[in-house]
């Protein structure tokens, strides 16, 4: 990136930038107020996959911690300081998500057809009725019932749904992120979606018959 396209930077991309050269020379003065100024974005960006607040909070200091570490590393040749620390903040809370969500799941053994996007999937013919997916997403997390569901999932298909669902990412780029063939993310996804389809029916007519009883 040119000098002149980080001329065309906002005054706030701007004094990032400035802040995090700041930092990576050990200036905790700016350190402080590159935490004043970016903290409430990446704490967002961090709740969107790790719903715990708690669990948040803490990952919010981890990833500051490695700001501080990591910040004499930042070029601003290659991306906005902005785009740079939400990276540093996503890649923490998933990494942490799937270490916690694999101590208690044991995954299911890798056969030749989860690497196959198999046009003949039974998965693809699950109906689209009422509720979908989305809808059965959200009523279970208000009902904490999300978790749960998760647990039955294998790790790739975890991390795929939560890098597709809850970050807002392609197919595409939850690939290039994992370094899978798309074809293989997409089967992850596809099937986790309807293993948690599945799972939350379940939780949410659970939940029915106790508000009925």
């Amino acid at each position: 990136m040119s000098k002149t396209a980080q001329q065309d930077w906002s005054e706030r991309s701007r004094e990032l930038s400035h802040l995090l050269s700041r930092t990576g020379l050990g200036d905790r003065q700016a350190f402080a107020r590159l935490y004043q100024l970016s903290s409430a974005h990446l704490f967002g960006v961090i709740l969107r996959i790790q719903r715990d607040r708690a669990l948040a909070e803490e990952l919010l200091q981890e990833v500051y911690v490695n700001v501080w570490r990591a910040a004499a590393g930042f070029d601003a040749a290659q991306s906005q300081p902005l785009t740079w620390l939400t990276s540093v903040a996503r890649h923490r809370a998933i990494d942490s998500l799937r270490r916690a969500q694999a101590q208690v799941v044991v995954a299911r053994p890798r056969t030749p057809s989860d690497d196959d996007d198999d046009p003949n999937d039974p998965a693809d013919a699950l109906p689209d009725e009422a509720p979908g997916p989305a809808e059965l997403l959200g009523r279970a997390s208000e009902a904490r019932q999300l978790s749960a569901c998760m647990e039955h999932l294998s790790p790739s298909q975890r991390q795929s749904v939560a890098l597709a669902f809850f970050d807002g990412m392609s197919h595409a780029e939850v690939a290039e992120h994992l370094a899978q063939p798309l074809g293989t993310v997409k089967s992850w996804v596809r099937r986790a979606l309807a293993s948690l389809k599945s799972c939350l029916e379940r939780a949410v007519r659970r939940d029915a018959g106790a508000e009925r009883a």
